[in-house]
């Protein structure tokens, strides 16, 4: 895997990409800054040098883990920072991390990080929302943005029932969003929930 390419993209708002050849696909990470730290979302290795400038706005706080396709560096990341793994437990069938820690919709992580399940899509999928600065969205894989699909659902061939996961990703409309992050896909910065709520009305 090639070095990642990091962007700072926005104040307490982090991207950083890789092209995996074992998968054939680029992998995106991302981290958010919230009260408590900084957490880090399905993460691959990033450089010291990139780690140090997220561990200087403030401690890593924790990892998230979107579905059961994103491990990823996750236990890595959890050990070096002795930080929990926040995952649904979906994501762990087997053995669960040493600091798993159940991702609940009710209940937020670190208080501002609101968990949305996505039914349908990859075994364990949850989306994250943070309210601030217009709110954003950092989802998993029922939703990407890459060539040559562009902003668009996760395939049918990797969805656990693609029916199931388009009805699911209608909540996240109730979600006012400037900004939507993928695990894979260029991020969106304008405009998300409009285009999210474009997508699946195309979809009906």
């Amino acid at each position: 895997m090639l070095p990642p390419d990091f962007h700072h993209l926005l104040p307490g708002l982090w991207l950083w990409q890789a092209h995996d050849s074992s998968v054939k696909a680029d992998l995106f990470s991302s981290a958010i800054l919230t009260g408590s730290g900084v957490y880090i979302v399905d993460p691959i290795v990033l450089a010291d040098d990139e780690l140090r400038q997220l561990s200087e706005a403030a401690p890593i706080a924790g990892i998230v883990v979107t579905n059961a396709n994103h491990a990823r560096a996750s236990s890595a990341y959890s050990d070096r920072f002795s930080v929990p793994i926040w995952a649904n437990p979906r994501s762990f069938p087997d053995l669960k991390p040493a600091r798993f820690t159940e991702a609940k919709e009710a209940t937020p992580i670190a208080g501002e990080l609101e968990v949305i399940e996505v039914e349908g899509a990859v075994a364990g999928e949850i989306a994250l929302y943070h309210a601030p600065n217009g709110g954003t969205l950092i989802v998993g894989d029922a939703l990407i943005n890459f060539e040559p699909y562009g902003f668009t659902l996760l395939p049918r061939k990797y969805c656990l029932s693609e029916k199931q996961m388009r009805s699911s990703l209608h909540q996240l409309l109730a979600r006012p969003a400037e900004r939507m992050l993928f695990a894979h896909g260029t991020p969106i910065l304008s405009g998300a929930n409009a285009r999210l709520r474009q997508l699946l009305d195309a979809d009906l």
